[in-house]
């Protein structure tokens, strides 16, 4: 367990990761705003207590915890060469703390409802409403850029709009900001990551995020050109740490009971926000959110407010199959009854595959769903039809093609290019002054092994009945992967 060193306000935090944290006076003017104290009821793992239950760490925890991330590695790069300014280094601390400061209530269970697809809309080809496409609810780093740049009390906290703007562009990955300092804290190798692998294999119980952050920092080299990387003889702890990630997805965030509670939870806030029924309050778009987020409501946009709403449409009235639906999703987050997994493809591929038993598995729900529903006389709606996101070891950089880059304005050629440099984590071998790209190591087992992905389909039901219906849907459906 580390220790930051202190930092003049005398006050600290302990924490279970890192030790005593120590801030200063403006880090503690931050944390003491109504904006950051909100992060004390977000939880960060969403839904992951309703099967680890000791995972109810909030995002106001992991925020502190990504600033003491941020203090041991400065303190490091400054010991190895970089030369960072006093003003620069307080930037940069202060990006730590607020780079979550935009999350949504659930965090990005409730970020990602523009995305939700409908099991009606998979089988019958139905398209989203064209008016909610138009204004999407902003992803949580943008939010927070709005949070931390127009709010009353973090810009005092802060000192100003300008420092604010300065903060913003560093959590937010704007080409404006350090391209190589930035990199501390959104990057494939970031305070934020190693925070949340530490804090959530602690809160869950579960090992594989256990990463020798120590040997790390201890190796970690700065180049004249101000790239930060490893030492060689890190390459283990490097590998370590890319397959830690990879495995707390496969075991925590994609874990097959949680991600059902999620997807039922994301179905039920899309189905009563399509409905806009003024009691359950849900922004319809993006612009609500970006309202809401200035105004006062901000300090109750918790997760509280999708605990008021599931409560409610546990009790939904309605004969339709529509308020059928409602009643069953919120009945099963509620009572803690996850959807029953009827089956599961899971693939490991190459990056351009089109066609696998998983893609087979999707066409054939689509054609056959309907009729499984009215052979068992479940709502269309209690079927979940979904697949989790590629989980990679390592993204790796992508080949345009030609035409690609020709029709790329300049200004999105430089994004996408600061985008992939983000994604790249240097090595630096022997003497030499520059680092090689981490891809570029030709005798890493896991960097050959992480050109794959692995992708799971899943085909789930919300039922309340007989443990025999659902033993014949998983019959019914067995063979439907057969490409």
């Amino acid at each position: 367990m580390g220790c930051s060193q202190a930092s003049g306000s005398g006050k600290l935090i302990v924490d279970s990761i890192h030790g005593d944290i120590h801030l200063t006076e403006r880090e503690v003017d931050v944390i003491g705003t109504p904006s950051f104290q909100r992060l004390r009821r977000l939880k960060q793992l969403a839904m992951a207590q309703m099967v680890y239950p000791s995972a109810t760490h909030t995002r106001f925890a992991h925020s502190v915890g990504a600033l003491g991330m941020m203090i041991r590695i400065l303190n490091a790069a400054e010991k190895n060469g970089l030369d960072i300014s006093t003003d620069r280094a307080e930037q940069l601390r202060l990006a730590a703390l607020l780079h979550d400061i935009g999350h949504y209530p659930y965090s990005h269970l409730m970020e990602g409802l523009d995305s939700v697809k409908l099991s009606e809309e998979m089988v019958e080809g139905i398209r989203q409403p064209m008016d909610r496409q138009k204004s999407p609810y902003p992803p949580h780093d943008e939010l927070g850029s709005l949070i931390v740049t127009q709010r009353t009390d973090l810009l005092k906290a802060l000192g100003g709009p300008e420092q604010a703007k300065i903060v913003a562009d560093i959590f937010t990955r704007s080409v404006t900001a350090d391209a190589q300092l930035s990199k501390l804290v959104h990057s494939s190798f970031d305070i934020d990551r190693w925070d949340y692998l530490l804090r959530d294999s602690h809160a869950t119980g579960v090992p594989y995020g256990h990463i020798d952050i120590n040997y790390l920092l201890n190796n970690l080299r700065a180049s004249p050109e101000k790239v930060l990387g490893f030492s060689r003889k890190a390459l283990p702890a490097v590998e370590h740490f890319l397959l830690a990630r990879f495995f707390m997805y496969r075991a925590v965030y994609y874990h097959k009971t949680i991600f059902g509670l999620e997807e039922a939870c994301r179905q039920l806030l899309r189905r009563l926000r399509d409905r806009n029924e003024e009691r359950y309050h849900i922004p319809l778009n993006g612009e609500e959110v970006k309202d809401l987020v200035r105004s006062d409501a901000l300090l109750t946009f918790t997760d509280a407010i999708v605990d008021e709403i599931i409560q409610k449409a546990v009790d939904h009235k309605g004969d339709e199959d529509e308020d059928k639906t409602i009643r069953a999703l919120a009945r099963s987050i509620q009572s803690r009854r996850p959807p029953r997994l009827i089956e599961e493809v899971p693939v490991c591929e190459e990056p351009g595959t089109r066609h696998n038993d998983g893609t087979a598995f999707f066409e054939r729900c689509r054609n056959s769903l309907k009729t499984l529903s009215e052979e068992f006389g479940i709502p269309l709606g209690q079927f979940i039809l979904c697949s989790t996101p590629k989980i990679t070891i390592m993204k790796a950089p992508r080949e345009y093609r030609a035409s690609e880059i020709t029709d790329l304005k300049p200004d999105e050629l430089r994004t996408r290019e600061h985008e992939e440099e983000e994604e790249q984590i240097w090595i630096f071998e022997d003497e030499k002054a520059e680092p090689k790209s981490f891809w570029d190591i030709g005798y890493s087992l896991v960097g050959k092994c992480a050109k794959y992905f692995v992708q799971s389909f899943r085909l789930y039901v919300v039922y309340e009945g007989e443990d025999q219906v659902i033993t014949n849907l998983k019959e019914k459906v067995k063979d439907w992967d057969k490409i």
